[in-house]
């Protein structure tokens, strides 16, 4: 049991930190992982015991915890959750509330699409200088819609004879 909370545990300290190697966590997913899991229902275990015992478990001057002090907080929260069972029994119980769950990413923030926001990105509807950023199926151009194209014949632009010295001189 004790193995699937560890794997539970390495899902959960990863999550969110690019630079964690999963062998530590902080508070942070700490909570998170209580929350997710079902570890923290809101009354007999809130997010002020999980910081407690977080507190409680970890070294002094420390941010973070290792599996082994993770187990020493779960032995807690079990005692807390489960009042009425043996401590190792709670601790049971909280594995199996562990058991297979990854970090779950609901309510996170998504591009949103209300109002003007699609009426302002409809590149059928530009008009004037920006249509020409875009073809007809509303693909960027890229720099060749943003850029006049300059002309390098060699030709003032104002002349209208462009391409006729060669036919005037060459008799």
């Amino acid at each position: 049991m004790a193995s699937e909370a560890g794997k539970t545990f390495q899902r959960f300290a990863v999550f969110g930190e690019s630079s964690s190697s999963g062998t530590e966590m902080n508070n942070k997913n700490f909570s998170k992982l209580c929350r997710d899991c079902g570890i923290m229902d809101g009354k007999t275990v809130t997010s002020t015991d999980v910081d407690i015992v977080f507190s409680k478990v970890k070294a002094k001057n420390a941010r973070t915890i290792t599996f082994q002090q993770f187990q020493e907080a779960m032995k807690e929260l079990g005692q807390k959750r489960f009042k009425d069972k043996k401590p190792d029994e709670a601790l049971e119980n909280v594995y199996k509330l562990m058991e297979g769950k990854d970090p779950a990413t609901t309510g996170v923030t998504k591009a949103t699409t209300v109002g003007g926001v699609s009426r302002l990105t409809d590149t059928s509807k530009y008009t004037g200088s920006h249509k020409e950023r875009f073809d007809e199926s509303g693909k960027g151009k890229g720099i060749a819609g943003r850029e006049e194209a300059t002309d390098n014949s060699g030709y003032v632009s104002g002349y209208k004879g462009a391409g006729t010295y060669d036919k005037k001189n060459s008799k």
